[in-house]
C-alpha cells in the first residue's frame, strides 16, 4: 500500500500485515495457536514470534486478501471460531492500515487437546 497525501508516501508491507492478522486471530477464544503447516502429518503449533507464518496475505494497492492457519482447542465450535476469526482478522487491517479486506479465508489445521490428554494418557500407561 503506498496512499500518497502530498508529504510523502506511506508503504505497509505484507509482513506487517500478516502480524496484525496473526496476533487478532490469536485474541479469539478458542483459537489454540497459528499452523505453520504439516510435519509429518501433525500440524505444527507456532509460538508468539512467528504469528506472520501462520498467515498468508495478498495485499493490493487498497485491498488485502488473508488466509489464516489455525489450530483450535478441542471442544469448541469450529465455525464459530472460524467467524469470529474472520471478523476479528478483518476489523484489525483495516483500522490499523486502511485497507479494505475482501477476503478472510480461515484454514483450520488441527484440534489442541491441551495438558489435560497427556495427562490422561499418562495415567493409562
Amino acid at each position: 500500500m503506498e496512499p500518497t497525501n502530498g508529504k510523502g508516501s506511506v508503504k505497509i508491507t505484507d509482513e506487517v500485515v500478516s502480524i496484525i492478522a496473526g496476533l487478532a486471530a490469536t485474541e479469539v477464544e478458542g483459537v489454540a495457536g497459528m499452523s505453520g503447516g504439516f510435519a509429518g502429518g501433525i500440524a505444527e503449533m507456532l509460538g508468539r514470534k512467528n504469528l506472520s507464518k501462520g498467515v498468508k496475505v495478498q495485499v493490493g494497492e487498497k485491498e488485502v486478501v488473508a488466509d489464516i492457519y489455525i489450530i483450535v482447542n478441542y471442544g469448541v465450535r469450529i465455525p464459530e471460531v472460524a467467524w469470529k476469526v474472520q471478523e476479528n482478522v478483518k476489523k484489525a487491517i483495516e483500522n490499523m492500515t486502511g485497507l479494505a479486506v475482501t477476503e478472510v479465508n480461515i484454514h483450520v489445521q488441527g484440534v489442541n487437546f491441551g495438558q489435560q490428554s497427556k495427562e490422561g494418557e499418562a495415567k493409562v500407561k
